[in-house]
């Protein structure tokens, strides 16, 4: 059985900023995400908060959507600190194959959603 399956690679970056940034985010910061893996360069930073309010997007910025949907056309997402005027920039940069069975022990065939 063909198990594979594939996703996005996302780069999160600090785009601009709308107002005064009260964050310790600089433009240009920036976090990527392959598969399930973050990595943030050597030296930067990011706030915990403004991960905690991007994380939930991340999964689905990594799948296929329809062409007409927001999640493929909208990339800007504000700072969860109503004082900050940082805007963050979501983009897809390239795509990956992935198996189903490297990234799981649920076998394609259960249909219990993993449950005994």
């Amino acid at each position: 059985m063909d198990d594979r399956f594939e996703l996005y690679d996302i780069r999160v970056e600090v785009a601009e900023c709308r107002g005064r940034m009260v964050c310790n985010h600089r433009i240009g910061d920036y976090f990527e995400v392959r598969g399930e893996e973050l990595s943030i360069p050597s030296g930067q930073t990011f706030s915990i908060y403004a991960l905690a309010a991007l994380l939930p997007l991340i999964p689905a910025k990594q799948r296929i959507t329809h062409d007409h949907d927001w999640m493929t056309t909208d990339t800007d997402i504000a700072c969860p600190d109503p004082n900050c005027g940082a805007i963050f920039r979501i983009s897809r940069t390239g795509k990956r194959v992935f198996r189903h069975s490297d990234v799981t022990v649920v076998p394609l065939h259960d249909t219990s959603g993993g449950r005994t």
